[in-house]
């Protein structure tokens, strides 16, 4: 399989999918369930609705925060990352 047609990068490490998958779907199917943490608590979250009504789900893609991993399609040249707090740097 090659990496451009059925693996993204997430936090450093490929993550499968299929054609047509979300990040948010690839994700729980390999075994993650949390991906970003809260902004004031760091408490962890992941899927909640699956279908973009809440912000659970959010993580950074391709330098782009607040991304909602249930309606983002997987693309094999994405570079996804766990988001913390907002996604911006916070001072």
């Amino acid at each position: 399989m090659s990496r451009r047609e059925g693996q993204f990068d997430f936090d450093g490490r490929p993550v499968p999918f299929h054609p047509g998958q979300t990040l948010g779907a690839a994700l729980v199917a390999a075994g993650t369930t949390a991906w970003r943490t809260t902004r004031l608590e760091g408490r962890p979250r992941g899927l909640f609705c699956g279908i973009g009504v809440c912000f659970d789900c959010l993580v950074t893609v391709d330098g782009h925060p607040n991304q909602r991993a249930c309606l983002v399609v997987a693309r094999g040249d994405m570079v996804v990352v766990t988001q913390e707090g907002t996604g911006h740097d916070e001072n």
